[in-house]
C-alpha cells in the first residue's frame, strides 16, 4: 500500500492552454498518455457505501487494478490509501477483475462481500500530460487531465490539474500551485483554476445516483464552500449555486469581523462571481484561502 498525497485544481476550458504555456512548464520535459478506467461496484453500491473505489486502468497494453480508500480532502489537498498491481498475467473473471489478488489484500472494506457480484458501473477516459518538477526539497508530478466521465449516456467533463507529491513536504504542493496560478511574468493572464475536493469516482457516483439537495452546513468553512461549488458545477442546480453564495457571504462577514483583510478580499471577489452565476476561477484567491483560513470548521 502507498499513500497518495495530491492537490487538485479544476480548470476552466481555457486553463489547459495557459498551463502548457506557463514559463515554469516550458523548461520541463513532458509526455502524454491515454488512460481508460473501468470502475466496479455491486448492484447496491457496496463499495461506495464503504468508501472505497475499485478500478482497472488500461494504459497501452498494460492493465493495472487499483483499490483506493476515500480521500480526506481539504482545500483540494487529499490523502488516501492506494493498493495497485498489474493484472496482465492474472487469471481474471468475465468482468475483467483479478479477484484472487483483490481477496489477498484482506481489506476491511471487502469483508463479507461476494467479490463475484462486482460489475462495471462507469468509466473515465482521459488524456494525461505529465511533467516532473524537482528541486532539493521535493519531487512533484504535475498532471493535466482532459477527457470525460461516462455513466451510460450521461457524461461529465474532466479538465483538471493534479499535483502529486512523490517526495518532500506536502506544503510544497501549495507553493508550486501558487507559482502556476500566478500571472506569467507578473503581468500575464492568471491560470483560471479553483480547488476541487471531489474525485473522478465520486463525481461519477453522483452522476449515476443524482445529487442531494443542499443543506445549511453546521459551520461554514472553505471546504464546505468548495464542496458546494463542486456540486453546482456538475449538477448545474440553482439551489447549489444559492447555497455556495450564502456560504461565501457568511465567510466574508466572519473574515470582516476578524479583521482578516486578505481572506476578506479573496472571498469578496469569489462572492462577486457567484452572484453573477459565474464559476470563480480565481486560483490565487483560493490559494490565499487555503493558506490562511485552511479547512477550519469552528468559530
Amino acid at each position: 500500500m502507498s499513500d497518495e498525497i495530491e492537490l487538485k485544481l479544476a480548470l476552466s476550458s481555457e486553463g489547459p492552454a495557459l498551463l502548457v504555456d506557463h514559463p515554469l512548464l516550458r523548461t520541463l520535459t513532458s509526455r502524454t498518455v491515454a488512460l481508460g478506467n473501468q470502475y466496479y461496484d455491486t448492484a447496491d453500491s457496496a463499495l461506495r457505501s464503504r468508501r472505497v473505489a475499485l478500478r482497472v486502468r488500461r494504459q497501452g497494453e498494460r492493465r493495472l487494478q487499483t483499490l483506493k480508500s476515500a480521500a480526506e480532502s481539504h482545500g483540494g489537498l487529499s490523502s488516501r490509501g492506494e493498493w495497485e498491481w498489474s493484472i496482465d498475467d492474472a487469471a481474471c473473471n468475465a468482468a475483467g477483475l483479478d479477484l484472487d489478488g483483490l481477496g489477498e489484500l484482506d481489506h476491511p472494506a471487502l469483508s463479507g462481500l461476494d467479490l463475484e457480484t462486482l460489475r462495471p458501473v462507469f468509466t473515465t477516459d482521459f488524456e494525461r500530460r505529465l511533467w516532473h518538477y524537482r528541486d532539493d526539497r521535493c519531487d512533484i508530478e504535475i498532471a493535466l487531465d482532459q477527457g470525460g466521465i461516462h455513466v451510460g449516456a450521461a457524461t461529465l467533463p474532466i479538465c483538471e490539474l493534479e499535483l502529486e507529491l512523490k517526495r518532500g513536504d506536502p506544503a510544497r504542493l501549495g507553493t508550486l500551485a501558487d507559482a502556476l496560478c500566478a500571472p506569467t511574468d507578473g503581468a500575464g493572464e492568471a491560470l483560471p483554476a479553483r480547488p476541487a475536493n471531489h474525485s473522478k469516482a465520486s463525481r461519477a457516483s453522483r452522476l449515476a445516483s443524482g445529487w442531494p439537495e443542499p443543506t445549511i452546513p453546521p459551520v461554514d468553512s472553505v471546504d464546505t464552500l468548495i464542496d458546494a461549488i463542486d456540486t453546482w458545477q456538475d449538477s448545474r442546480s440553482p439551489a447549489w449555486l444559492a447555497n455556495a453564495e450564502a456560504q461565501c457571504q457568511r465567510l466574508v462577514q466572519r473574515w470582516t469581523r476578524d479583521g482578516d483583510a486578505p481572506c476578506r478580499g479573496a472571498g469578496e471577489r469569489i462572492l462577486a462571481d457567484l452572484r453573477r452565476g459565474v464559476a470563480p476561477w480565481r486560483g490565487q484567491d483560493w490559494l490565499t484561502l487555503r493558506q490562511r483560513a485552511g479547512s477550519e470548521t469552528d468559530r
